[in-house]
């Protein structure tokens, strides 16, 4: 059986799944090159198969070879990024490598309408790259509303780190 930690992790690691799925949006930036700005990116998931979406899949990007996050990137860069789901309930930071790939295959599978809006020539334009985030470590913190009153109130009555206590059930440190 899980420890209480595990629990809160597991459900954390779903909670930010279902909400990536809901609103793919992330900020992808990369770590020490010289434009280090994180830039909106759309997150695609690649659910195994067999698998089920809510307990998620490689990460990829759609990038432009000639701009941003795709001009810099090499085999492998380190790079952050960040999400907060669509009704801020849930929010992310994400450390990884990313990688460029050239698998038409996947290309084609992970291909949708939003993402043929930015290639002139489809999937054969010249521009296009496919990042994969090969994710290494992901903090996830839950929010829930009121919670500035609750963290003012156990500070006041009780003198407690409201950070420290909300922390508990609220955040996990996981790997996807």
């Amino acid at each position: 059986m899980f420890s209480n930690d595990q629990d809160n992790d597991a459900r954390l690691t779903k909670a930010f799944w279902k909400a990536l799925d809901d609103s793919p949006f992330m900020m992808l930036g990369l770590i020490g090159v010289e434009d280090d700005q994180t830039r909106p990116m759309s997150a695609q998931v690649d659910v195994p198969e067999d698998g089920d979406k809510d307990d998620g899949g490689q990460i990829y990007f759609f990038a432009s070879k000639s701009d941003g996050v795709g001009r810099s990137v090499k085999s492998a860069d380190h790079a952050v990024a960040t999400f907060s789901a669509k009704d801020h309930t849930l929010f992310a930071h994400v450390h990884g490598a990313l990688t460029p790939s050239i698998d038409r295959a996947l290309i084609d599978r992970l291909w949708n309408p939003f993402v043929a809006a930015w290639y002139k020539d489809g999937k054969d334009d010249a521009d296009l790259l496919l990042l994969r985030f090969d994710t290494e470590s992901v903090t996830i913190w839950e929010a829930d509303k009121g919670s500035t009153l609750k963290a003012a109130t156990l500070k006041a009555l009780f003198n407690v780190d409201p950070g420290k206590e909300h922390s508990k059930g609220h955040k996990a440190n996981v790997t996807l």
